[in-house]
């Protein structure tokens, strides 16, 4: 059995895909962390990533095994986590800015889990547009930002958290699809500006100024009065897959019938990299990549550009 030390050395590899960014991470040398990798293969019997390929990338075998290491890991995590509540050390701070459109449903579903996992830790939770929440942790106001992805800045770790579907809401259309030319057609409900949800659905629905602004015109603040424009006037909206509607309102869901793929987010984690909470911070990555990994889709996605406009 390969140790919980090469686990992470796995999972943080899977993560970065570059063998310098990862031993800086782990706080080893790229030669030791190299050779652990090598070590945990030979154990596993079978290789974990494909060197030869550029950039680094996971085999077929290592794409099963990065689930399963992570919930081992988190699990750990929880080990140490009830330790430390034990010998009753003080509360760390760990101060967490998310952006509307996961809030509206990641703190839902895991806020008691994590005050439940973490009693120990005084959790600080802030909801933040895109833009925001990157100006709050370049102020060190923030240990932990959760955005829509990809975002590179050399100062902060990024971690994939999963993909999520987005999906098109508009249920006056009868049928369970609907076509690009018929969502063209209807008006569309969108976040106003600084939501990155909102440069997406104008990316994907290519919209223009005039398209967006007919006689009325309206740019709301949170996806559940959007949806209660659509369902209260007609038109249509996008909202992320994981987001809860009520039982009547999911019909609304229509799936596009003339694309090869269904249009995405990548959701991740930015953690600046010399942080001293890092225990706690990878702890919360894990389990919100645990509980949102169990929810895969088999569709092919095409991730869209979030750039705020």
């Amino acid at each position: 059995m390969i140790s919980i030390q090469q686990m992470n050395y796995i999972v943080v590899l899977s993560e970065e895909l570059l063998f310098q960014r990862a031993s800086e991470r782990c706080f080893v040398t790229q030669p030791t962390l190299s050779m652990q990798i090598k070590k945990a293969e030979e154990t596993l019997g079978y290789a974990v990533f494909d060197r030869d390929s550029n950039p680094l990338q996971l085999t077929p075998s290592g794409e099963q095994l990065i689930p399963i290491l992570r919930e081992i890991l988190s699990e750990t995590d929880k080990i140490k986590l009830l330790s430390d509540q034990l010998k009753g050390q003080v509360k760390e701070e760990i101060r967490i800015g998310v952006i509307p459109t996961i809030a509206a449903y990641m703190l839902p579903d895991l806020f008691s889990t994590w005050i439940a996992d973490y009693g120990n830790v005084k959790l600080k939770i802030r909801e933040l547009k895109t833009t925001s929440a990157l100006e709050a942790l370049e102020r060190k106001e923030l240990d932990l930002a959760i955005i829509a992805g990809p975002h590179h800045d050399a100062r902060l770790r990024s971690i994939p958290l999963f993909l999520e579907e987005i999906q098109v809401y508009c249920p006056e259309e009868a049928n369970n699809t609907i076509t690009f030319e018929q969502i063209q057609q209807r008006h569309p409900w969108l976040l106003n500006q600084g939501n990155c949800l909102r440069t997406q659905m104008l990316h994907f629905c290519q919209l223009n100024k005039e398209q967006h602004q007919a006689d009325w015109d309206y740019e709301g603040g949170n996806l559940p009065l959007l949806i209660e424009m659509v369902d209260k006037n007609g038109g249509y909206t996008l909202i992320p897959s994981n987001f809860s509607l009520r039982a009547e309102q999911r019909s609304g869901i229509k799936q596009i019938a003339d694309l090869q793929a269904s249009p995405a987010r990548e959701v991740i984690a930015l953690i600046p990299n010399r942080s001293m909470k890092m225990q706690h911070l990878e702890a919360l990555v894990r389990q919100i990549q645990h509980f949102y990994g169990q929810k895969k889709t088999n569709k092919n996605l095409l991730v869209l550009d979030w750039d705020v406009a």
